[in-house]
């Protein structure tokens, strides 16, 4: 008994974001729809004129202008790779990838999935500018894969849910390092250095044992400017300062325990059942101290993934959607079937994700460096294969940066959105027509003559 609460304690943060992520891509879908639909209305004109408003920032002599388009990529953005970055540092601690042989397969599955798409991207890009777009078919949108995941419902097993998670997570750390270290301009080095000044900052308030948000909040902004300065994209400023929030904790389960039981008896002796809590300075000031110590009890970074997580899952995605999912179907369509960007981008995700994700997970659990969850067979890996296709946001926003010209742009926005809709698709069709796999049980102990 105790092992499997331990379990079920180690996967609650993940089944969460699992939860969160699903119902979130239903929105997701539903604003590219509106999106895709605005773009080519009698009102297109509109959508782009919203996008292309300049919206300026000042303070004093020092100033940021840009379009709002830009402030949702460069600003906002950073807000999700925050998150990410938050995701990224419990996993590697508490959670699936903490461990080798946890870590093995979807880490395995996660570099297939990664290096297939590119080699493919490269097939039908070997040459020109058009090669800077290997990148954009490497990503998988979790909140979309998930969504399509719980229209299964409980045919889907949880190994698998959480496999994917743990797989997309690994796929956004690839898709970090790839911004970082292949869609970087021109170096300011001077903003570059003060960045990592101030990232160093960052660490020493972690070191000196600093839990409040606000010193934290305050020197992010200074490092996104920095960043946006320096010619490194300004969202991995967002990454940077997840990974300075603090992991450690003031209070174990004991010590938690003793102070809410010495607390709550205190409560409990400060007056009558019924009386109302208003009443009883004693019990307000109890409730004070529930309060702190429950704060001193949780992770920082706990904390702030889950206040972040409704923001950016309800709000800075779809946003994101809205902005960039308006694509002109009228002239894109034209000239995305004869681009081999839209083409290289299509067949990465359709073709080169599940290839390499199946291809990966088979030398993993054959090399005996990880196992299949329970209740997971192969065809969920090659149904989940076929979801890691649907790339929708990361891949939009790495197309963004790779693309330089519109019309490039274009077409491999329309790849992406004819990949993500075949692959979800595909993938849908392959999961519900796969149940749970039962794997035998182990023969009964013999007892001993």
């Amino acid at each position: 008994m105790p092992r499997r609460s331990t379990r079920r304690r180690l996967l609650q943060p993940i089944v969460q974001f699992i939860q969160t992520e699903a119902s979130s891509g239903i929105l997701l879908m539903a604003m590219a729809l509106i999106a895709l639909i605005w773009a080519n209305s009698p009102w297109a004109s509109y959508y782009k004129e919203l996008w292309d408003t300049k919206i300026t920032v000042a303070v004093g002599t020092f100033e940021i202008s840009k379009k709002a388009i830009l402030w949702i990529n460069d600003g906002l953005m950073a807000v999700f790779f925050l998150l990410v970055g938050l995701e990224i540092k419990r996993e590697l601690l508490l959670g699936q990838l903490s461990s080798f042989r946890r870590a093995a397969l979807p880490v395995a599955a996660a570099i297939g999935g990664m290096v297939f798409p590119a080699l493919l991207y490269f097939a039908f890009n070997p040459s020109g500018p058009a090669t800077r777009g290997w990148g954009i078919p490497m990503a998988t949108d979790i909140a979309f894969a998930l969504g399509i995941l719980a229209l299964l419902g409980p045919r889907v097993p949880i190994g698998l849910k959480v496999f994917l998670a743990a797989l997309a997570i690994v796929d956004d750390l690839g898709a970090v390092l790839v911004i970082a270290l292949f869609y970087t301009a021109e170096i300011n080095m001077s903003a570059l250095l003060g960045g990592f000044g101030v990232f160093a900052l960052l660490l020493a308030l972690n070191r000196a044992g600093v839990r409040k948000p606000t010193p934290y909040a305050l020197a992010g902004v200074v490092l996104w400017v920095l960043f946006l300065k320096s010619g490194v994209h300004a969202t991995i400023a967002g990454v940077l300062l997840a990974l300075t929030i603090p992991t450690r904790v003031h209070l174990n389960a004991r010590e938690y325990l003793d102070q809410i039981r010495a607390v709550t008896d205190e409560f409990e002796g400060s007056g009558d059942v019924g009386e109302h809590v208003l009443m009883s300075e004693a019990r307000t000031t109890a409730i004070e101290e529930i309060e702190r110590a429950s704060e001193e009890a949780q992770m920082p970074l706990e904390r702030l993934e889950h206040s972040l997580h409704p923001w950016v899952s309800y709000f800075i995605m779809p946003i994101f959607a809205l902005a960039n999912a308006g694509i002109p179907l009228g002239e894109g369509v034209q000239q995305a079937a004869g681009s081999p960007i839209a083409w290289g981008v299509f067949a990465g995700l359709v073709l080169g994700k599940p290839i390499g994700i199946f291809v990966m997970s088979w030398l993993a659990v054959k090399l005996n460096l990880g196992a299949l969850p329970d209740g997971v067979g192969w065809r969920h890996i090659f149904g989940v294969g076929m979801l890691g296709g649907v790339g929708f946001t990361m891949a939009l926003f790495i197309a963004e940066l790779a693309l330089g010209t519109p019309e490039k742009l274009v077409v491999a926005k329309m790849g992406i959105m004819a990949a993500s809709l075949v692959a979800g698709l595909l993938g849908f069709l392959v999961l519900r027509k796969q149940g749970r796999v039962r794997r035998p049980s182990p023969p009964p102990a013999t007892p001993p003559s």
